[in-house]
C-alpha cells in the first residue's frame, strides 16, 4: 500500500504540474529516484521513465534528484533498449554532459534509427544546444531527417540558416519549400532574408502561404507590404465575398461537382488544421461533425474565419527571449510550459521562461483568403465534398 501511494503522489506531480511548486518537484523526482532504484520490472520502469520526461517536457536546466546519476548509469546498462533511451533523455535534461555528447554522436550516426535521431535532435535543440544547431546543414544531406532539421533552424537563431536554406531551396520538394518558407518566418533575420529572396524572384510570392505571409507583415511591417502587398483583412468585403460565391456555387453546379476532386483541394488546403472524417490535422475544430449542409455556413467561414471565433481557437503569438516568433493555439498550459498547436507542428511546447511576450488575437488560426486562391472548379467541389455525408475516394 505504502508504494502504490508513492507512485500516485508522483504521478499526480507529473500529470498535474499546475498545482505543483518547486518543493513539490524536488520531492517528487527524490520519490521517483528512490522507486525506480527498488523496482526491477522493465515494464514499470518504462512506464515510470517516460511518465517522468512528459512531466518534464519543454524544460531544461532542471536539477538532478538524489540519485539520479548512480541511478542512470544503472539504467544505461539495461537490456531494454527503451529504457536506456529514455534515461539518456533525463540526464540531458539534468544537463549531464557525458549524455548530450552521446547524443551528439547519434546525430551523424549512420547506423542509428532515426526515430531516436530526431527525439536526440529535437531534445538538444530545446535546450538550445549549439553544437546541434551546427549540425543541422549536415543533417540536410539525410533524407530520413531532412524535415526536422529544417525545423530545428527555428527553434536555435542560426546565422547561417538563411543561406543554408535557401540556396538549396530551388531543387525542395513541394513539402519541404514550404517548411523552409514557414522555418524562415519565425525570426527577424531569416524573415529579411526571406523577403529579399522574394524580391529576387527566388521564392515566388505564390509559395508564400496566407498564415505565413500574416507572420511576416507582423515581422517586417512596412518593408513586407511593400514587396508582397497588403495582407487586408477580409472582413472588410465580407458581404461582396459572399454574394459573389453564391452566384458562383449554385445548385446546379454543386450537383455537377466533383466530391473526390473536392477532396484533393481538402487535402492540399484545409487538411494541415482541420479532421474531417477522421483524417487531418487538430488544430481547428473537428468538421465531422459540423453543421456542413448549409451552404451559408460553410461559405461565411471560408471568406471570414475570423467572423465569430471560440475562445479556444483563438491565434496566440508568442515571441520568446531569442526572437523566435511562433504563432498557434492553446492545446495544453500549466504553470511551466505553454503547448501550441501550430501548422507546423501539432505540439510545440515552449517553457514559460522562455516567453519574452505573448498575445492573445482575435483572429482565428485559419488565414482570409483561402478562396481566393483557388479556381472557380476547384471551389464548387470543394464544396461538394464539405457537403458530403460520407467519405469518398480521393481523386488521383
Amino acid at each position: 500500500m505504502k508504494r502504490f501511494l508513492q507512485l500516485c503522489f508522483v504521478f499526480l506531480f507529473l500529470c498535474c504540474p499546475r498545482i505543483a511548486t518547486a518543493d513539490d518537484e524536488t520531492e517528487s523526482l527524490d520519490l521517483l529516484v528512490k522507486t525506480l532504484n527498488s523496482l526491477d520490472d522493465v515494464k514499470v520502469r518504462h512506464a515510470l521513465l517516460r511518465g517522468m520526461l512528459a512531466g518534464l517536457e519543454g524544460r531544461r536546466n532542471v536539477e538532478a534528484p538524489q540519485g539520479w546519476s548512480k541511478l542512470s548509469q544503472q539504467l544505461a546498462k539495461s537490456k531494454d533498449n527503451n529504457v536506456r533511451e529514455l534515461s539518456a533523455q533525463l540526464s540531458q535534461i539534468f544537463g549531464d554532459r557525458k549524455a548530450t555528447e552521446l547524443a551528439l554522436v547519434m546525430l551523424t550516426d549512420p547506423t542509428a534509427d532515426p526515430n531516436a535521431q530526431r527525439t536526440s535532435l529535437r531534445l538538444l535543440l530545446t535546450h538550445q544546444n549549439q553544437e546541434a544547431s551546427a549540425l543541422l546543414e549536415t543533417l540536410l544531406d539525410n533524407p530520413a531527417l531532412r524535415l526536422d532539421a529544417i525545423r530545428g533552424y527555428a527553434m536555435v537563431e542560426n546565422a547561417s540558416a538563411p543561406t543554408v536554406l535557401l540556396g538549396r531551396y530551388p531543387k525542395m520538394s513541394p513539402e519541404l519549400k514550404r517548411a523552409v518558407i514557414e522555418t524562415l518566418a519565425t525570426r527577424k533575420r531569416y524573415a529579411e532574408a526571406l523577403l529579399s529572396a522574394v524580391e529576387a524572384q527566388t521564392v515566388s510570392r505564390e509559395e508564400i502561404p496566407a498564415h505565413v505571409a500574416r507572420s511576416l507583415k507582423a515581422i517586417l511591417g512596412d518593408r513586407f507590404v511593400r514587396v508582397f502587398g497588403e495582407v487586408r483583412p477580409i472582413a472588410q468585403d465580407r458581404q461582396k465575398l459572399l454574394a459573389r460565391y453564391k452566384k458562383i456555387v449554385t445548385p446546379e453546379k454543386i450537383a455537377d461537382a466533383d466530391a473526390s476532386r473536392g477532396r484533393a483541394v481538402f487535402t492540399k488546403t484545409c487538411a494541415a488544421c482541420h479532421v474531417l472524417y477522421g483524417e487531418g490535422g487538430k488544430i481547428g475544430p473537428d468538421l465531422t461533425g459540423s453543421n456542413r449542409a448549409n451552404l451559408d455556413y460553410i461559405l461565411l467561414n471560408s471568406v471570414d474565419p475570423s467572423y465569430d471565433v471560440p475562445t479556444g481557437y483563438k491565434m496566440v503569438t508568442i515571441v520568446t527571449v531569442d526572437g523566435r516568433v511562433v504563432s498557434g493555439v492553446i492545446a495544453e498550459e500549466d504553470g511551466t510550459r505553454v503547448v501550441l498547436k501550430t501548422v507546423e507542428q501539432p505540439r510545440l511546447v515552449i517553457a514559460k521562461e522562455d516567453i519574452e511576450e505573448r498575445k492573445i488575437s482575435s483572429k482565428s488560426m485559419m488565414p482570409d483568403g483561402q478562396l481566393e486562391k483557388m479556381q472557380r472548379q476547384e471551389v464548387i467541389d470543394l464544396i461538394k465534398y464539405l457537403r458530403t455525408t460520407e467519405q469518398v475516394e480521393m481523386a488521383k
